[in-house]
């Protein structure tokens, strides 16, 4: 069979095997990307899938984690054709009885919107942009780095003092629903921090919302949720590019079966059509933990304590997208959600409550909360003026989900879009549906339609994501490398986990790789010993 060698082979053109691609080359290695579609991009796609002239992000859509990762920033993909559009507005969360909840560009905006409805809650939401403005760059570089983070996270004690820090650990910790009861006499920041958390499937009562709700409520004050010019598309598109013009070899519509290994190290990849592709260096995954560790080294034995691990790996929420094409703006009664970009709907404070514990017992929700997406208003060119290219999606248990059962829960999702923008149905040229089993054939790691590569619960971040192990890229297997949400720090298109890997993979072939390796190779005995 043929063979080829490079330094690196990179499994799968996500944006992390995309980022990590990149990475490597800029350290001059020689490196070979392989990708299983027939494009690059896997979650960060877009395509005329509606009606023709209109532009479908067919996954992920915003982007406020990429606007705001350093790592993304150093790419500086401006050089490469990214443009970022903006909507005049960040975000709305628009309730049945006309009124809306606006998180708006300008933080003061935010804070005086939400000051109308109770006096007090503005200042209090500028002590939240306050505290993010003072951590900002430490935080955000905890984020993206390996576990653990040691000098950025002395940074922020620095910067916070002992007080701050213990009150900062408080909000990290606090469900997001209480924050807003806590924190606010209104109920706007509440439906914003709790919208903004259950991107995630961490329940609105649970440890671990708060932080999330924070932290995507403070980038859209500081870089907003952008959009690539074009499509989703365009930002993988830009990823490919650098790539490509610092040498690496991009292979699409090329599935890889197997990691090839001798002895105990990895040793490349066998590709569907028999070919090797051998890795002097490394080999990077950017796969799902368990079609990684359960799919590709079905050959190389792996310690029984981590298959036990695998049994306990647990999956986010599956997913229902709807895409529409439009014919006129969204008709919305609240004139806030207007120039939003995104809107969340279908659901009141106590909602999120209802909607959170229907997915914990495995019970379709009724009244379902909506992440809607008004694509034109973010971007103009993704369809005729005056138009809109828009989207919703829903978080529904994970089973079988047939014809007339997903035909059903479309329905209640424009029945919920209706309630609040009456006409919405009337509005439509085209729509274009995507189930649970459609997203995972679309993009195989979106297992069972989960986005998020895994629960983002704290059982299953840091040094227990994807298993209890050291929270970094490194495998059981020498010389493989974990590049993929699976991995810390999770779901979202922010890049560190590729460029994790990549760092990772340089680290082990350096002056001390030696040392580095002996040490995490004693590491993970001990972890996995029986």
């Amino acid at each position: 069979m043929p063979v080829s060698t490079a330094d690196a082979v990179v499994v799968g053109a996500g944006p992390n095997g995309l980022v990590a691609a990149n990475a490597l080359a800029d350290a001059g290695w020689d490196v070979v990307l392989v990708e299983a579609n027939d494009e690059v991009g896997g979650a960060v796609r877009s395509a005329e899938v509606t009606a023709p002239g209109w532009t479908t992000d067919l996954f992920s859509a915003f982007y406020p984690l990429a606007a705001a990762s350093p790592i993304i920033q150093d790419l500086h993909l401006e050089e490469h054709g990214l443009v970022w559009r903006r909507a005049p507005h960040v975000l709305a969360h628009a309730l049945d009885d006309g009124s809306a909840a606006l998180l708006c560009s300008r933080a003061e905006d935010t804070a005086a919107g939400l000051d109308a409805e109770a006096p007090g809650d503005g200042d209090a939401w500028m002590e939240l942009v306050e505290g993010w403005d003072r951590i900002r760059d430490p935080l955000l570089d905890a984020l993206f780095t390996p576990f653990p983070p040691a000098s950025s996270a002395l940074r922020m004690v620095r910067r916070m003092g002992a007080g701050g820090t213990l009150d900062f650990a408080r909000l990290a910790v606090t469900p997001s629903r209480r924050i807003g009861q806590e924190r606010f006499a209104g109920q706007g920041a509440g439906l914003l921090l709790t919208g903004n958390a259950l991107h995630s499937d961490v329940p609105p009562d649970a440890a671990g919302s708060g932080l999330f709700g924070w932290l995507l409520c403070m980038l859209g004050q500081d870089v907003g949720f952008p959009v690539p010019e074009g499509g989703a598309g365009e930002l993988a598109g830009a990823l490919r590019r650098r790539a490509e013009s610092r040498g690496v070899r991009v292979l699409t519509g090329t599935p890889v079966t197997s990691v090839t290994t001798s002895g105990d190290r990895a040793t490349g990849v066998r590709l569907a059509d028999g070919t090797e592709l051998r890795a002097r260096r490394g080999v990077l995954a950017d796969v799902p933990a368990t079609t990684l560790y359960r799919e590709l080294l079905t050959d190389h034995p792996l310690p029984a304590k981590l298959h036990r691990d695998l049994d306990r790996f647990q999956w986010d929420n599956a997913t229902v997208k709807v895409n529409w094409a439009l014919d006129r703006p969204v008709p919305w009664t609240a004139d806030a959600a207007r120039g939003a970009g995104t809107v969340h709907l279908g659901v009141d404070n106590d909602g999120f409550v209802d909607f959170a514990a229907d997915l914990s017992v495995g019970r379709v929700p009724q009244r379902p909360l909506l992440l809607f997406g008004q694509m034109t208003t973010s971007d103009p060119s993704r369809s005729p003026a005056g138009t809109e290219s828009a989207w919703a999606y829903t978080h529904v248990p994970h089973g079988e989900w047939g014809e007339q059962q997903l035909a059903d829960h479309v329905e209640r999702m424009e029945d919920a879009v209706e309630r609040v923008a009456p006409g919405f149905r009337d509005s439509q040229v085209a729509r274009h549906v995507q189930g649970p089993a459609d997203l995972q054939g679309e993009d195989a790691s979106l297992v069972g339609g989960a986005i998020n590569a895994g629960t983002s619960a704290l059982h299953q971040q840091l040094v227990f994501r994807p298993t209890p192990g050291l929270g970094r890229p490194e495998t059981p297997v020498p010389g493989l490398y974990l590049a993929s949400a699976s991995a810390h720090p999770g779901g979202g298109v922010h890049g560190a986990c590729g460029w994790n890997a990549a760092r990772a993979a340089l680290g082990a072939n350096g002056l001390t790789g030696g040392v580095r390796r002996a040490l995490t190779r004693t590491a993970w005995d001990r972890l996995l010993r029986t």
